[in-house]
């Protein structure tokens, strides 16, 4: 007897072009929320658009915060209640829309993401990321209800994010090659659907990445919708298996090896190209990675990442211990396979 159910959650509303952070309180008017917003912003996302999202209520409170961590959230939470909130407004990178998505899961509340850099694909998500000491807790969360993206803010942000943002897209390919290693290996489910969207938001990108240049609204453009397509595909997938894999894992633990060393996205990115080569060998794809990566102006090797080979190598070789997930790294890869990969793909 046939009994498997499947629920998706996803953005109701998703707005995405030039001007369209003006037609906020239009895309929240249709999701009839109760109760007054709370903006979660950072200082320099506040600065830049703070004003123009809280004239559009007509009593918004404002919390701010200087970092993403699990007190930033107790302090979110402790305001939204304060200030009788109805809702939360994620506005900025990853910090604020992080915390604001974890604190709304722990208030039962609404959330709604407003990014002001397409830096990573949790502004779509169903998962918070949130750094503690040297580790990065990776949570559930329900995905926002909607999500306003304006490519005129997001075409001036600091290129770097956008780049991080392309990385973590472009490292896809591996992520969704993990997963069916997985599906095949240890029988973990996996959806056909989630993981050719996934795909096909990878190679949307590889295949554009020489149109991806600064400044220009029409790259914001192609890399805000592949950030959405990519969190569509976790939502439908119930977990973050589209899109992440080894290269994710390492990168956990390059966050744990030397903090702050380098972004999310720009680590995931070179990590990918090491993974892909551990799939494919020689003649695998990780060379059209590395291209995309160079296109954009991405990181491609570890000391363009500020990180010495030996701390990458480490990374790499036991990265397989962060979580129960199964990936290319199986139970570990030695020094020699990790050397191997890393040298003949130029990461090192």
């Amino acid at each position: 007897m046939f009994e498997k159910t499947t629920w998706i959650k996803l953005p109701r509303n998703v707005l995405v072009g030039t001007g369209v952070l003006d037609d906020l309180s239009a895309a929240l008017a249709e999701l009839h929320l109760d109760g007054r917003p709370l903006v979660v912003t950072s200082p320099t996302p506040n600065e830049l658009a703070g004003d123009r999202v809280r004239r559009q209520f007509d009593d918004p409170a404002t919390v701010t915060i200087a970092s993403a961590s699990f007190d930033a959230v107790e302090r979110v939470i402790d305001a939204a209640e304060a200030e009788n909130a109805g809702y939360l407004v994620g506005l900025g990178g990853g910090k604020p829309i992080d915390t604001a998505k974890m604190a709304s899961d722990r208030l039962g509340s609404g959330f709604v993401s407003v990014p002001t850099a397409a830096s990573h694909d949790g502004i779509v998500s169903g998962r918070s990321s949130i750094p503690e000491g040297d580790t990065r807790h990776s949570v559930a969360a329900d995905p926002p209800l909607a999500v306003v993206a304006d490519t005129a803010i997001l075409a001036n942000a600091p290129w770097d994010l956008t780049t991080a943002g392309c990385a973590d897209i472009i490292s896809n390919y591996t992520a969704v090659k993990d997963w069916q290693l997985a599906h095949r290996l240890k029988n973990v489910e996996y959806s056909e659907y989630a993981g050719a969207l996934s795909k096909m938001t990878a190679e949307m990108l590889v295949e554009s990445s020489d149109a991806i240049k600064p400044g220009f609204e029409e790259s914001a453009w192609l890399v805000a919708k592949a950030l959405v397509s990519s969190g569509v595909a976790m939502s439908i997938a119930g977990s973050s298996r589209p899109a992440s894999g080894a290269e994710h894992l390492i990168s956990h633990q390059l966050d744990r090896l030397v903090p702050g060393r380098a972004l999310h996205g720009h680590q995931v990115g070179v990590a990918a190209i090491v993974t892909e080569y551990l799939h494919s060998g020689e003649r695998g794809e990780w060379a059209d990675i590395r291209d995309a990566l160079e296109d954009v102006g991405a990181p491609t090797t570890a000391d363009e990442l500020g990180i010495d080979a030996e701390t990458f190598l480490e990374a790499v070789t036991t990265a397989h211990t962060i979580r129960d997930r199964y990936t290319i790294l199986g139970d570990g890869v030695s020094d020699n396979a990790a050397h191997e990969a890393a040298t003949f793909t130029g990461v090192l």
